[in-house]
């Protein structure tokens, strides 16, 4: 059975110590996605929200996300990101948001790149909540992450 990283031998949670390990490129990519209303949809994809441009502050507060994970998620170490990206997609009913986060580093970003994502999402729904409060924010999930010991991953 794989031990968890997290816990010590008695079972109390734990910081991983990666002072022992390699310095190495690593990034990761996660994604999500929001689906919401028409209205909604077509209000943010127009820049006709009231709060103003929801891609533009939703792709600032998702890198602004990335550099205070270790701040919001018990046990992650804090890391010199490199860079911090997020993208949006347009679809039928949703919006997707990508995030990429990459660094020179003893342990990966995913954690970054997952919180870059979701801030990123979670901002789309306060811009657009006045007209869908239904929103729904759904697949939040690790895409990729290459370096490191544990290897490359790619769903």
């Amino acid at each position: 059975m794989t031990r968890l990283t997290h816990l010590d031998e008695s079972g109390a949670a734990r910081m991983v110590d990666v002072s022992g390990k390699d310095v190495t490129v690593r990034e990761a990519v996660a994604t999500g996605r929001i689906r919401m209303a028409a209205e909604a949809l077509a209000a943010m994809r127009e820049g006709g929200l009231k709060k103003g441009d929801a891609l533009a502050v939703a792709r600032i507060a998702g890198i602004m996300a990335a550099k205070k994970t270790s701040d919001l998620i018990p046990l992650c170490h804090p890391l010199a990101i490199s860079r911090v990206a997020v993208d949006f997609a347009f679809e039928a009913d949703a919006i997707a948001a990508t995030a990429t986060v990459s660094t020179e580093g003893r342990t990966g970003v995913e954690m970054e790149a997952l919180i870059a994502a979701s801030v990123a999402l979670l901002t789309l729904y306060d811009m657009g909540k006045a007209i869908d409060k239904a929103m729904v924010i759904e697949s939040v999930r690790l895409v990729s992450k290459t370096g490191g010991k544990s290897g490359d991953f790619a769903l």
